[in-house]
């Protein structure tokens, strides 16, 4: 399973799939595990990440990336300045 990670996407991508009217999550810097039950995209516009996939290299993530985690992908987290992004399940 692998995270894909889009850094500054041009803004026809992002107004093609409608990020600015996605929900809109926020949470303080903090480490906590996670386990995706549906595929998930996400814009970050504020924060600095860590991802670590079960099994996996960890990924480095923040403002203005489009990320996407698959569906299954269970993961840590470790949130290094506090998050604030749009995120899209399917």
């Amino acid at each position: 399973m692998k995270i894909e990670l889009e850094r500054n996407p041009p803004q026809a991508r992002l107004e093609a799939l409608e990020v600015r009217y996605w929900p809109i999550w926020t949470k303080e810097a903090s480490t906590f595990p996670w386990t995706y039950d549906c595929k998930e995209t996400c814009y970050f516009l504020e924060g600095e990440v860590i991802v670590i996939p079960a099994g996996g290299e960890p990924v480095a993530m923040g403002k203005g990336d489009l990320v996407t985690f698959p569906a299954g992908m269970s993961c840590s987290w470790e949130i290094r300045r506090a998050v604030k992004k749009h995120y899209s399940f399917d």
